[in-house]
Formats: C-alpha cells, sequence, structure tokens
C-alpha cells in the first residue's frame, strides 16, 4: 500500500467515525405573540418572547429551516462544527485521489 493510499484510508476511517452532523448555522429569535396586553406589547418596555433557537441550511438546493431546543442548541452546535470538519476532510480526500491519480495514472488508483 503507497503513502497515498494509507492516507486515503486513513481520512475515510475518520470520515466514518465522526458520529451525527448538520449543515447549516443556528439564529436566535425572538417575537411578538398576539394576545393583547401581553409583556411583548408594553408600549414602554416591550419585552419579547424567546430566544427560540433556528437552524438554517439548504440540501440539494433546497433551503430548509428546523427550531432547535433551548437544552439541544450546544448539541447541534458540535454536530455544525462536525458538518464543518467532515467537508474539510472530503476535500482532503478529493485531494488525495487526485494525487494518487497523478502518481499511478487513472487505471491503476
Amino acid at each position: 500500500m503507497t503513502k497515498e493510499q494509507r492516507r486515503i484510508e486513513q481520512l475515510k476511517k475518520k470520515m466514518m467515525n465522526m458520529g451525527p452532523m448538520l449543515p447549516g448555522g443556528i439564529s436566535k429569535q425572538y417575537n411578538v405573540c398576539g394576545k393583547s396586553g401581553c409583556k411583548c406589547k408594553d408600549p414602554k418596555h416591550p419585552l419579547k418572547h424567546g430566544p427560540y433557537y433556528q437552524l438554517s441550511f439548504s440540501i440539494k438546493g433546497k433551503s430548509s429551516t428546523m427550531f432547535i431546543k433551548n437544552h439541544e442548541v450546544v448539541e447541534a452546535r458540535r454536530r455544525i462544527r462536525r458538518y464543518q470538519q467532515f467537508k474539510e476532510l472530503r476535500m482532503k480526500l478529493v485531494e488525495a485521489y487526485v494525487d494518487l491519480a497523478r502518481q499511478n495514472g487513472l487505471t491503476r488508483s
């Protein structure tokens, strides 16, 4: 096994063992309800409801969102970081395959 082939196998192994991941980013949101007399409608000191956390992402060119519960925000951010790391590893894997093809030709890679 060549150095490049070992590198490819190491990258694939890392990618397979990463665990759950999520694309996108999280935003913090506040809102105003429809109840008259609610604290969020106070004319002098309105206090909006929230924060609510929302994950925004795109898959296959289609944008989507999902709400994240307050107690799940830390884990969601961890999964987003993991997805970023996955994308970096994916690019390194592609580069390694290109390097291997350059070294060995396309039919022997």
